[in-house]
């Protein structure tokens, strides 16, 4: 007879159990009152949930934007006299009389006497992160170029993460309601000097110049590097039972071989929506990046900036949304992630190792963070000082289209960037293109390097006969010095064509020379589509070959992406007249023949001859 009764009270109180989180009671801005004293939540050792005070100084109006606002407040407690303001406290909730009031995210300034914060009101965190907006802003990507260089790519990323700026500038921007100064500073000059707490970047298994080039590069966006020793993950570690607010979390950019993630603190949990930091990572709107449980190590006191050692763990939920005021995801599982595998045989050593890490999908994100991965395994594997050489194999899996097929040759000082900067081209100009949503399911590679300069320079070329006649098949010599001074015969093919009359142009080039000549010609011959993107990056030049173009002077047009040699005088005139629209771009040569000669070193150089065809 109790077994009914007794089922129904545990389904009652599984229902409340569940139910709990959701039925948090929220204070509003308009309630806060200087003096009052609210409790705050955060983890600083370890994975337990500890208190502070929160003592309200007051509120600012209109600091990181309109109708936005920020509740000042000296916060006091546990190391915080010592440490002030903690990097990776971003996210704790602070309680007024039971009711949340939002989440600690902003700090003031660095060398601050007193741990002065700003917080974020969790109506504004949970009203932003819930727009229903699917498009990244198309300032938040990374733009190429092309060819794109190692330092083109990193300005790229640079521009990509650097446009959102979240605070005032001016103290006639922000306006101070229901509080008084602050240590001789008023309310409108704290609302300059307030930035978001910065976010500890957990960085494990990384070379220590990679992740110093790294670090800096996310340093300035607001992330501050710190060290995490490989494998030390918390899939073991002791958790006081499910995710609550105070818990530290997670956010995971790279994980495998190598781990690059950042942490903070959740700050609500609405059945099974998350919210957290209080400030934005990227403000990059949309997103889809592993959501993990944290552990924290200690807090690392410091003048300039303190904060908490802490890593990452296993796998929570998905983050969707990074906004202005908020960081949002899901429980649940996380996202997919691209696997990348990549094998280093080293011909110093005569053996090869493998690495598997995954990657973020991301059009921010995945170039920046393969870039890392990729560039910190050539230096930690291989020299860093002298010039090395780097031959790249592989390919790039993306669903429903051809692959991307990657192989070439880079020597010289810095073969390591170059070859880095190859693989993740054609990421970034994925991630970018317009055209379509692409979903790129895997990476596979393999280098093989050499502690000795495979070069060779382009020195002559020539034909035995300058007026070859029109059908028919005359050899091409071309000279190559290696970087050993030895000299380097190839001998290749031309077919002359049987219409070919007058005078026609030989050019030989290396790849990347011959890139730029045809971009500039070409002005801009952009893809169309997402197969056109695919062929074009498939035809990249490569380092460790000799092109060789037979031209006449006939004109031709690049329509719609796609380059139409040798066309009549009266197509080019119907394209003319249709050129406004934006897909019609002329050409002043016509290419009759191209060839290619492989070589094992990277060339460089170009030459160019003159021929006259006489008839058959």
């Amino acid at each position: 007879m109790l077994r009914r009764p007794l089922l129904t009270l545990l389904a009652l109180a599984v229902l409340t159990l569940t139910n709990g989180r959701a039925q948090t009671s929220r204070m509003p801005v308009s309630e806060i009152r200087t003096g009052m004293v609210g409790v705050g939540r955060t983890v600083f050792t370890g994975t337990r949930v500890e208190e502070f005070k929160a003592h309200i100084l007051g509120v600012v109006e209109n600091v990181i934007g309109p109708q936005r606002n920020l509740i000042l407040a000296r916060l006091e407690g546990g190391p915080l006299a010592e440490t002030g303001v903690i990097a990776g406290m971003s996210g704790s909730p602070v309680y007024i009389d039971g009711r949340l009031i939002g989440a600690v995210s902003y700090a003031l300034g660095s060398f601050s006497k007193e741990p002065i914060a700003g917080i974020t009101p969790i109506d504004e965190m949970t009203t932003e992160t819930n727009t229903p907006v699917s498009v990244r802003p198309a300032a938040a990507r990374v733009h190429v170029e092309w060819p794109i260089e190692p330092d083109a790519l990193m300005s790229a990323f640079r521009r990509g993460l650097g446009w959102n700026r979240a605070f005032a500038d001016r103290p006639e921007d922000a306006r101070l309601v229901d509080g008084a100064r602050v240590a001789g500073v008023g309310g409108r000059e704290i609302a300059t000097m307030l930035r978001p707490i910065a976010t500890p970047l957990v960085m494990s298994g990384l070379e220590p110049g990679v992740a110093d080039s790294i670090g800096s590069l996310l340093k300035d966006q607001g992330f501050l590097p710190v060290g995490a020793r490989a494998g030390a993950r918390v899939d073991d570690m002791p958790f006081e039972g499910p995710l609550k607010p105070g818990d530290a979390v997670g956010v995971t950019f790279v994980d495998g071989d190598f781990l690059l993630g950042g942490t903070g603190t959740v700050t609500h949990i609405d059945g099974d929506r998350v919210y957290a930091f209080g400030h934005p990572m990227y403000n990059l709107g949309p997103t889809e990046f592993p959501m993990t449980r944290a552990y924290v190590y200690t807090v690392l006191p410091s003048l300039y900036s303190s904060t908490k050692l802490s890593t990452t763990g296993e796998v929570i939920g998905t983050l969707l949304q990074d906004r202005a005021t908020a960081i949002a995801g899901r429980l649940g599982p996380g996202p997919r992630m691209i696997p990348i595998t990549m094998t280093l045989a080293s011909g110093r050593a005569g053996s090869s190792r493998t690495f598997h890490f995954d990657v973020v999908k991301d059009q921010l994100l995945t170039p920046l963070m393969t870039y890392a991965a990729l560039l910190n395994t050539l230096m930690s594997y291989e020299r860093q000082l002298g010039t090395t050489t780097y031959g790249v194999k592989g390919q790039v899996l993306v669903r429903g289209h051809e692959p991307i097929v990657l192989d070439n040759l880079f020597s010289g000082d810095q073969a390591p960037l170059g070859a880095s900067t190859y693989i993740v081209t054609p990421l970034a100009a994925m991630m970018d293109n317009d055209y379509e949503k692409v979903d790129i399911e895997a990476v596979n590679l393999t280098l093989t390097s050499a502690e000795e300069p495979k070069t060779a320079t382009l020195e002559r070329v020539w034909l035995d006969d300058l007026r070859p006649r029109a059908g028919r098949t005359v050899p091409l010599k071309v000279l190559l010095k290696t970087y050993r001074g030895e000299d380097v015969l190839r001998t290749v093919p031309i077919s002359i064509p049987a219409n070919a009359t007058g005078s026609l142009s030989i050019l030989v080039s290396d790849g990347q020379r011959l890139t730029q000549a045809e971009l500039r010609e070409a002005r801009p011959a952009l893809p169309r589509s997402v197969p056109q993107l695919i062929r074009v990056l498939n035809k990249t030049r490569r380092n460790n070959a000799v092109y060789v173009k037979l031209l006449s002077t006939d004109p031709g047009a690049v329509i719609k992406g796609e380059l139409l040699s040798s066309l009549p005088p009266s197509v080019l005139s119907v394209l003319e007249a249709d050129r406004s629209g934006g897909n019609f771009n002329p050409l002043y040569n016509a290419t009759l023949g191209e060839w290619v000669i492989a070589t094992d070193q990277a060339v460089n150089g170009v030459r160019s001859l003159s021929v006259t065809v006489s008839p058959t």
